[in-house]
């Protein structure tokens, strides 16, 4: 151990002794301006990303001759070889003469500047994590995220909550355009498998963030971007496999520049899993297709975007009971007698049309518009005993001189919605000033209907119970001003308008129950960010206004909810270099009207979010990055919240009596708010082209609900994985990329989801909690070939 500890240390002074810096400035062929933010990578070890004045720089390179790829949007790709002996040397990028900038995304993003909290994910990051396991998985070591899987290992159902907040209360969108449910405001990506294979970026604002086309986000705003150019042609076959026979197979192709005007980029793409859960199996398909049109000021582009997925229901999470000696049983289809119903299934495809027009006024105004559709249908399917016909509209059964009151029935509960609409901006620069108006609208139109495909007896065939349509109309207009006070200092104001109509024609349980409610919201948000030595500095106000969901107007007519509201506050600084990096945030953010489940039931007797008048949350975030070496760099974060109900009532049903009994409490935690997140990971490079990443995460205790009772809540939990990748480089493929990742290397037992609910039963108050495990140790390796 001694020898392999001086051994180690050896290494270590070596690699500093003998490395060295290398420096440089990046400049416009043309005009010799700087180009900033500029992706530099050397030896596809370090990549670095130039400042304002286009320099970078790489510390602590061992001694050696280095290939150096240089690449910025709008300009030509550049290969140089260089040697560590090498002075700080300019280099010079040619400019496309074609329109590139996907300007949709700029208009709802968080510019470099901009005073809000925010991480950015670049694309070779994103491949590096994507083994098949949904998109919550690839953002899980970013900061104040914890995720879940239904089926427990990251494919199918998945969820994610980012400083506590649930899904439903982060804005979504793609290319600029809104992608949350309209109804629920819920984010599906399982309708979205394998959609990292297309994404060239990703940005998420933590807290209200800028202005976004959408849902409100209370919580934060992750924006994906798939809009960038290839100018180069490429193929690429992508597989993996792994444990619960889980595979993933990926085949993509782009044209590159074709005739100096058009590029073609297109991906198919399966993914296949039987899940930990018990029959939590997964069958998903996508597809992606883009096709762009390119000139000198104009840019015109088509994507088609795709998913199918059929998903057996894990939704049912498992009773408390079975956590020690049965954490993958699955109560999903075992209604049927004997074996449990084999089509107890989710089955849903939702296609993605998306048509992009930029145009470049002048050298200082850009116009960009969109229009969207998105299609989605499909249904699931449970097999249901002991029915009552009256539950269905019917009458009950007669048989000869017996009357039955009930049937088994397999349903199906179908959702055929069309969501459609149009986003715009037009953005303005100066050398002190950037001006940005935009906006968009958008229409959802969705059926609702369930229909009995087999019934034991006394059912019409495909009986149609329901049948109930809802509209929802979206309006927003937004004007963002960026302005240079003096050196250094920069004040950002942004003012959002966005009013929302619903008109649902009823609902399932409750079909007589019509509402028709409009919101109008306006949405200031204002900053200072100060940058200097390297140092930056922000601090901002924005408050944030959201409408309630579809099923938060079940609770009755006399029970309609208010909207909520959020005011956050952002303070923080951050310092980055090429060899590191690190940021400080302080945030408040204080909530009027939440919606939240207390245990109340509405007039068909379903719990339902009612509005709680005061609650907050309050949290420091630390982060930071350091290259060590030319071998070795690490990363991590660290959240310490405080998130807090005031004045919190608890209902649980009475079943002596009958009715509710209700619990006052003064300060409680709200749900799925964890004091303590955190991430660590540290990469290696012990030889040439192999590389070594170790992730942990860390989440503390979360409550189930807002009662802060310990025997309702998730307990806290530390994962470790561990990924090992090889490329290969020849003559046959440009190269080939061996890829291993075990995931939660020490088998730790943990549940990051789950529900509660309570009642009075022979005098005692009974609570039964149910929670969602996650898989043990578990691996994926994979094979990536580059054509």
């Amino acid at each position: 151990m001694k020898k392999l500890f001086l051994g180690i240390c050896y290494l270590l002074v070596s690699q500093i002794v003998l490395s060295q810096s290398i420096s440089g400035k990046l400049v416009d062929a043309q005009t010799n301006q700087p180009i900033p933010s500029a992706t530099v990578e050397l030896n596809r070890l370090q990549t670095s990303i130039t400042d304002e004045k286009g320099q970078f720089i790489f510390y602590k390179v061992p001694a050696g001759s280095y290939l150096l790829k240089v690449s910025s949007i709008g300009y030509k790709s550049l290969e140089k070889q260089i040697t560590s002996s090498d002075g700080p040397f300019t280099l010079t990028l040619e400019k496309w003469n074609l329109f590139m900038q996907p300007v949709e995304v700029k208009a709802t993003r968080a510019g470099d500047k901009a005073p809000f909290t925010k991480t950015n994910i670049g694309k070779k990051e994103i491949e590096k994590l994507n083994l098949g396991q949904d998109l919550p998985f690839l953002l899980n070591q970013t900061p104040s995220v914890v995720i879940n899987s239904d089926a427990g290992n990251g494919v199918g159902y998945t969820g994610i909550r980012i400083r506590g907040t649930d899904a439903t209360r982060i804005n979504m969108t793609i290319n600029g355009i809104p992608y949350n449910d309209a109804e629920s405001q819920g984010l599906f990506f399982v309708n979205l498998p394998d959609f990292a294979s297309s994404v060239n970026n990703i940005q998420i604002q933590r807290g209200v963030g800028t202005s976004s086309n959408g849902a409100g986000a209370f919580g934060a705003t992750i924006n994906f971007s798939t809009n960038e150019v290839n100018t180069q042609p490429y193929a690429e076959i992508n597989n993996s496999v792994g444990s619960f026979n889980t595979w993933k197979h990926t085949v993509k192709a782009g044209s590159g520049l074709l005739n100096n005007h058009f590029t073609i980029d297109a991906r198919l793409s399966k993914i296949r899993s039987d899940g930990f859960i018990d029959r939590a199996s997964s069958n998903l398909q996508s597809a992606y297709l883009s096709a762009a049109y390119l000139a000198p000021k104009t840019a015109i582009r088509f994507n088609f975007i795709s998913g199918k997925e059929k998903t057996y229901q894990a939704w049912n999470g498992i009773p408390e009971s079975k956590l020690l000696n049965d954490r993958s049983f699955n109560s999903a289809g075992t209604e049927r007698p004997g074996t449990p119903y084999d089509n107890e299934t989710d089955n849903y495809q939702q296609d993605h049309y998306q048509f992009f027009v930029n145009q470049e006024l002048n050298t200082q105004w850009v116009f960009n518009t969109a229009l969207f559709i998105t299609r989605g249908k499909g249904y699931y399917e449970q097999y249901k005993a002991e029915r009552s016909y009256s539950e269905f509209g019917l009458p009950n059964y007669v048989v000869g001189n017996t009357t039955l009151t009930e049937t088994d029935v397999v349903r199906q509960l179908w959702l055929d919605n069309v969501f459609f609409g149009q986003v715009a901006s037009l953005q303005y620069k100066s050398k002190k000033s950037q001006l940005t108006v935009g906006g968009g609208w958008n229409r959802y139109n969705g059926k609702h209907f369930g229909e009995l495909i087999w019934a034991s007896q006394g059912v019409p065939d495909n009986y149609r119970w329901y049948d109930l349509d809802a509209y929802k109309t979206d309006v927003n207009t937004y004007a963002k001003y960026q302005y240079r006070i003096a050196t250094g200092l920069e004040l950002f104001g942004d003012l959002q308008y966005r009013s929302v109509l619903y008109n649902i024609e009823g609902f399932r349980d409750n079909p007589t129950l019509a509402v028709r409610e409009r919101y109008n919201f306006i949405n200031p948000k204002l900053g200072l960010t100060y940058s200097v030595n390297q140092y930056q500095f922000y601090a901002s106000y924005s408050l944030g206004q959201k409408e309630p969901n579809r099923d938060d107007f079940e609770a009755g007519a006399t029970q309609i909810p208010r909207p909520e509201k959020l005011n956050d506050f952002e303070i923080g600084v951050e310092r980055k270099k090429n060899n590191y990096s690190w940021g400080l945030t302080a945030y408040y953010m204080a909530y009027k009207d939440q919606l939240v489940l207390t245990g109340k039931i509405n007039d068909v007797g379903a719990y339902t979010r009612i509005n709680i008048p005061n609650s907050y949350r309050a949290g420091i975030e630390v982060q930071g990055s350091a290259i060590l070496s030319s071998w070795i760099n690490l990363n991590a974060n660290l959240t310490l919240s405080r998130n807090k109900v005031k004045n919190f009532t608890e209902y649980y049903d009475d079943y002596d009596n009958g009715g509710q009994k209700t619990i006052l409490y003064k300060s409680t935690d709200i749900a799925f708010s964890p004091k303590v997140t955190g991430q660590a990971t540290i990469n290696l490079v012990p030889v040439k082209n192999l590389e070594i990443g170790l992730m942990g995460k860390y989440v503390g205790r979360q409550y189930l609900d807002n009662t802060s009772k310990q025997s309702r809540s998730l307990a806290a939990f530390y994962t470790q994985d561990a990924r090992a990748s090889y490329t290969l480089l020849n003559k046959f493929f440009k190269e080939v990329t061996l890829i291993a990742q075990v995931n939660n290397f020490f088998n730790r037992k943990y549940e990051p989801n789950g529900y509660t609910f309570s009642y009075q039963f022979g005098g005692d108050v009974v609570t039964e909690n149910f929670y969602y495990p996650m898989a043990g140790v578990n691996l994926m390796v994979g094979v990536n070939v580059r054509l």
